[in-house]
């Protein structure tokens, strides 16, 4: 059955961008891996790659909350005092070694060269400080999902991702000088079943529980 082609990244968020603000089943999931982890954010340097609207950056309580995205129509709807750029995670307009958190939440996925992705998240990383990075596991893309969103006119786009194991994760990470502190995985159940109910694909949901759908990777940035 025919398809169409994936956006390329650029172009879907600049679609998306009137809507983003929608919570989805992968995004109520991610928010909830992140909770977990509870990387303090209140009176830190926070640093959020591609922060689209800069939601995640409202009542953070850090002391400098910076956000950096590739679509500049994500930005024109973002809200609040926060420092903006529009910027390409393999080249960040930010500072070494000048945060505190790093936050790259379910993007990493549309960038195919991870580990230019990860050298930049290092560089901007003070030693000793965390980076969170997030994505979408690839048992997941295997079970059939994939990145979409609905645009203005609600028809229902996919957006270009790169499949990255979690080894393959680790790994550059490692190569960038970032050590590997946590590693757990948002499964599907209970607390995004409304959003199966909604959609109306519960057979979906009762297939799909218990699958491993958000990968959350908690780093530190070692001492040379």
């Amino acid at each position: 059955m025919w398809r169409e082609a994936p956006l390329a990244t650029r172009e879907a968020y600049r679609l998306w961008a009137s809507n983003y603000e929608t919570e989805t089943a992968v995004s109520h999931l991610e928010n909830q891996l992140v909770a977990h982890l509870g990387v303090p954010t209140s009176g830190v340097r926070l640093l959020d790659v591609g922060c689209g609207t800069a939601r995640r950056l409202r009542d953070t309580g850090a002391s400098l909350a910076v956000g950096v995205d590739l679509a500049p129509e994500m930005l024109q709807v973002a809200a609040g005092a926060h420092s903006l750029a529009v910027a390409d995670v393999r080249a960040l307009p930010i500072a070494g070694a000048s945060c505190d958190v790093v936050w790259c939440r379910l993007m990493i996925g549309h960038v195919r060269d991870l580990e230019g992705a990860y050298a930049e998240l290092s560089r901007v990383c003070c030693t000793g400080g965390a980076v969170l990075v997030t994505d979408i596991c690839s048992a997941a893309v295997a079970a059939g999902h994939r990145r979409t969103f609905r645009d203005a006119q609600g028809a229902v786009r996919e957006v270009e991702h790169f499949v990255h194991s979690s080894d393959r994760h680790e790994q550059a990470a490692h190569d960038a000088g970032l050590v590997t502190a946590v590693r757990t995985e948002g499964v599907v159940g209970p607390s995004i079943r409304r959003f199966y109910e909604d959609a109306g694909r519960l057979p979906a949901y009762e297939e799909q529980r218990g699958l491993p759908l958000v990968l959350a990777h908690l780093m530190r940035k070692a001492a040379v």
